[in-house]
């Protein structure tokens, strides 16, 4: 599991607007020992295939994704992650340019909601994160080409973060200097 996702989740935690969002849907005793597991340099696998299933049961249960694109929408809540995020990709600061500039802006905050309120498409991106977790490259590319071709949605999030240079940050190698300063 990527270390930056991981601070990034953690910092979204230490928000006390975050977790009394989600306090009466999710037991925050779990959450809390499981992101701190994933903190440990060198955790189990196991750790990682538990994260991974409780945020898709997370992702698949409407009031949870509900609450939590709700708080993605809160002005506060959502300058706290950015400036989590921003703060967990200090080797990649064009990366973390991109994505405040995503994050802010209304239009693709909207198509986020839709690709995750689409179950078709939340299949889809669990089997694209399963094979990504397992290695398998060829799977990893052939579901993520189906994912957009089939929903409409997901072609307009890509074009989306591609309108903010999200997806020429991910393609940029981590060791490559940040020439756009």
């Amino acid at each position: 599991m990527d270390r930056n996702f991981v601070k990034a989740l953690l910092f979204a935690w230490d928000r006390p607007q975050f977790r009394s969002g989600l306090q009466h849907l999710i037991d925050l005793d779990e959450v809390t020992a499981l992101l701190a597991a994933l903190a440990v340099e060198g955790h189990d696998h196991e750790v990682e295939l538990r994260a991974m299933q409780l945020l898709r049961s997370a992702m698949d249960t409407a009031e949870i994704r509900r609450a939590t694109l709700l708080l993605v929408e809160a002005d506060d809540v959502r300058q706290g992650l950015v400036d989590g995020i921003t703060e967990s990709l200090a080797d990649r600061p064009g990366l973390a340019r991109s994505i405040r500039s995503a994050l802010d802006d209304p239009a693709v905050r909207v198509e986020i909601r839709a690709v995750l309120e689409s179950a078709p498409v939340r299949a889809v991106i669990w089997q694209v994160t399963e094979d990504q977790f397992r290695g398998r490259r060829w799977a990893l590319i052939r579901q993520a080409v189906v994912l957009l071709v089939r929903h409409r949605h997901a072609r307009r999030l890509v074009w989306a973060l591609k309108r903010h240079g999200v997806l020429r940050e991910l393609r940029r190698r981590p060791d490559q200097q940040d020439l756009v300063a």
